[in-house]
């Protein structure tokens, strides 16, 4: 696993240790190694079949469901406990874990009261307790006065409020979230993610939350991990994700980027030179290689590069612009420029003064510590 830059300064939750996991002979998770914390929001994303869900189900052991399914190496420690220890009862292990799924899993034959009472009286909580305990969940996911409503009854964001509140009306110490607004159209699913990053943030439990949306986990985290083949790429916050991604693979699929081929023909500590596969020349910074000759891929934001640039930007070029797209906050400008007709700008529609016109021929510039110049996969 690729290392975060500083040392968690919160308490360790879930602590995996060199985890592999297997269906059959298929490796599904090799060797992962990583540190969920305390009251935190940790996200997994990912490509599919990239691991991301067979993980967060080993933290509940819901992986032991499967025929065939098993943990080759490693371990998962929960609060320091090794939950995959002979001792430790699975069942009553997921009495303590909060869980929410994409379909919602709601019984179809209950009321929203009684789908809220059902954990509770699992767990043997007194009477008096229960209708105290509803009633606050669902005021806090804004669902008061429902509690007689049938599933059928609500919208997709009504039963997953319920969903959630579901998972948290027992007050677990973890809550595991496997694309939960998944199910939800776009407006529906952005409006969802700001309701549950504000009860969050009012209850302040470990959540650990699973999604193919960048953006939605860009919103919703404290801490995101990206996952490939089995395997965890980085380890970070969302901004240091985006803005410094340690490897192709993670440049590539966090974000729009524009990218260059090419191979190192200068290099010092914090610049280098590189000369592109069409024969022209760009300066990156060396994220990832180390000397001369090495074949690299330069990754640069579209945000980062600008036009008319100034003149103390390092790397200055003419660009065709091919298209241009409104998007009401900016505009999507795509050029030809140094032999790639993919480089995209994003131009904000605040600017003045902007020859942005199909065909103009216009000068791009972006500084070197801007430009990552990683592995050429």
């Amino acid at each position: 696993m690729i290392k975060e830059k500083k040392a968690p300064s919160y308490p360790i939750a879930i602590d995996v240790k060199n985890l592999s996991f297997s269906y059959g002979k298929t490796e599904v998770l090799s060797s992962i190694s990583l540190q969920i914390l305390q009251n935190q929001v940790t996200s997994f994303i990912g490509p599919s079949g990239c691991g991301k869900s067979t993980l967060l189900r080993c933290f509940n052991r819901m992986n032991e469901l499967i025929e065939h399914a098993k943990i080759t190496q490693g371990s998962v420690l929960i609060n320091e406990l090794d939950i995959y220890e002979k001792s430790v009862d699975p069942i009553e292990l997921r009495k303590r874990i909060g869980m929410v799924f994409q379909n919602y899993a709601l019984f179809p034959h209950l009321s929203v009261y009684e789908n809220l009472a059902f954990p509770l009286k699992v767990r043997k909580v007194d009477k008096s307790e229960i209708e105290e305990r509803i009633n606050k969940t669902l005021k806090m996911v804004s669902l008061t006065g429902f509690e007689n409503r049938m599933p059928a009854q609500l919208s997709g964001g009504q039963q997953q409020r319920v969903a959630v509140a579901r998972a948290l009306v027992f007050d677990p110490k973890l809550v595991l979230m496997d694309e939960p607004l998944g199910a939800l159209d776009k407006n529906l699913r952005e409006s969802m993610q700001y309701e549950l990053k504000h009860i969050h943030e009012s209850l302040g439990v470990t959540v650990v939350y699973v999604t193919h949306d960048q953006g939605e986990a860009l919103t919703m985290s404290n801490r995101i991990a990206v996952f490939n083949d089995g395997k965890v790429q980085q380890l970070s916050s969302p901004d240091e994700l985006y803005e410094s991604p340690v490897n192709s693979f993670v440049a590539k699929f966090i974000g729009e980027n524009n990218t260059f081929s090419g191979e190192v023909s200068e290099i010092s500590k914090d610049k280098c030179k590189i000369k592109l596969n069409n024969g022209g020349e760009i300066f990156a910074n060396p994220i990832s290689v180390k000397s001369k000759g090495e074949k690299t891929m330069v990754s640069l934001r579209p945000e980062r590069a600008l036009i008319s640039p100034d003149a103390k930007m390092d790397n200055n070029h003419k660009g065709k612009i091919e298209e241009v797209i409104y998007h009401g906050d900016h505009t999507r400008v795509r050029l030809n420029l140094l032999g790639n007709s993919e480089f995209i700008l994003k131009v904000p529609n605040s600017s003045k003064n902007l020859d942005i016109k199909l065909g103009n021929k216009i000068n791009i510039g972006w500084n070197s510590q801007d430009a990552r110049a990683l592995d050429p996969k």
